[in-house]
C-alpha cells in the first residue's frame, strides 16, 4: 500500500504579517506533527483580503518571489519538518503582478512558481485591478509518494483545471482559497457551490481534492471557512464548518485511488477528438 498523509489549515488574518506567519507556521507544526507531509495554508496569507477594493498604494505589498516573508518562512520550516508546502503570495516580477504559489520542498527550495490562471473580477473580489492572467500554464510537482497539482482559488471553479493538472499526472489536487460573502447580494451563500464543484473535480477525475480557505471578518466580509478534503469519490474525510480554526489531517490510500480511477474508465474513455469547442472563444 502507497499512503499520504496530508493537512489543509484553516484560520483567519489580520494586517500584521509577523503575526500571520506566526500562527500559520504553528499550524503547519501541528499538521507535521500529525505526520503531514503535504501541508496545505489558505491563499494569500501573509494578510488581509485586500482585492476587495482597488487601491493602487497596495501594488507595494507586492515583491519576487523570494523576496516575500511569507515565502522564507515557509522555505525554513519545510526544510526544518521535511515537509511540502505551497504558499500563495503576491508576486511582482518588473512590471508585472500576479496571483502566485511557491511549491516549497522538504529541502526548503522553491520546487517552481505557478501563476493563477483564471482572475475574478466582482464586487468585493476585484482581481483584475491587480493580477495578470498568468503565464505559467497549469503546473505540477513530485510530491511524496505522488504527482501534486495545485489551482489556485478561482481556478477552483474549473473543469479544465483539474482536467488538465491530471492529464499532466496529477493524483492530489490542491485549491488555497480566500472566499467569503458577496457584498452585491447579502442573501448569497456560496459555500455550498464552492465544496460541490471541487467535489465534482474529485469524482470526474477520481482523485483526492484538498481545499483550504480563511475564516474571520476583514471590513465587513466574512469568509467561510469549510476547508475540507475528500476522497475520490467525493467522501468527506476531514472538514471544518465556518468558524473553526485549525488543521484537517487525512491519510490516502494512493494504490486503491489508482485502481479505482482505472476501474471507472474516464480517462479510457475520452474523446478529445470531440472537444475542439472547448479551446475557441465564444
Amino acid at each position: 500500500m502507497t499512503e499520504i498523509t496530508v493537512a489543509a489549515l484553516q484560520l483567519s488574518f489580520s494586517n500584521d504579517i509577523d503575526a500571520n506567519i506566526a500562527h500559520v507556521s504553528d499550524l503547519v507544526r501541528e499538521a507535521a506533527g500529525r505526520g503531514a507531509q503535504v501541508i496545505l495554508p489558505p491563499e494569500l496569507f501573509e494578510g488581509e483580503y485586500f482585492c476587495r477594493v482597488e487601491d493602487e498604494g497596495l501594488f507595494a505589498t507586492a515583491k519576487p518571489t523570494d523576496q516575500h516573508k511569507s515565502v522564507q518562512a515557509m522555505r525554513k520550516l519545510a526544510a526544518e519538518l521535511n515537509v511540502y508546502i505551497p504558499t500563495s503570495f503576491f508576486e511582482a516580477d518588473g512590471p508585472h503582478h500576479y496571483n502566485s504559489l511557491a511549491m516549497i520542498g522538504p529541502d526548503g527550495k522553491v520546487m517552481g512558481v505557478y501563476r493563477k490562471s483564471h482572475i475574478p473580477d466582482g464586487p468585493g473580489y476585484e482581481e483584475k485591478f491587480y493580477f495578470r492572467p498568468g503565464n505559467t500554464g497549469f503546473k505540477v510537482w513530485p510530491g511524496p509518494q505522488a504527482t501534486l497539482g495545485v489551482g489556485v482559488c478561482w481556478d477552483q471553479w474549473y473543469p479544465e483545471t483539474a482536467r488538465a493538472m491530471m492529464l499532466m499526472g496529477a493524483e492530489l489536487l490542491f485549491y488555497p482559497t480566500a472566499i467569503g460573502s458577496e457584498p452585491h447580494d447579502t442573501d448569497l451563500d456560496t459555500s455550498r457551490l464552492w465544496r460541490r464543484a471541487m467535489v465534482g473535480h474529485a469524482v470526474s477525475n477520481v482523485v483526492p481534492v484538498v481545499a483550504s480557505n480563511r475564516i474571520g471578518t476583514e471590513h465587513g466580509q466574512t469568509f467561510y471557512g469549510h476547508s475540507f478534503i475528500c476522497d475520490e469519490r467525493g467522501d468527506m474525510l476531514a472538514e471544518f464548518g465556518a468558524g473553526e480554526t485549525g488543521v484537517l489531517t487525512a491519510t490516502l490510500d494512493l494504490d486503491r485511488v489508482k485502481r479505482h480511477r482505472a476501474a471507472f474508465g474516464f480517462f479510457r474513455d475520452r474523446r478529445p477528438e470531440l472537444y475542439g469547442r472547448l479551446v475557441q472563444d465564444i
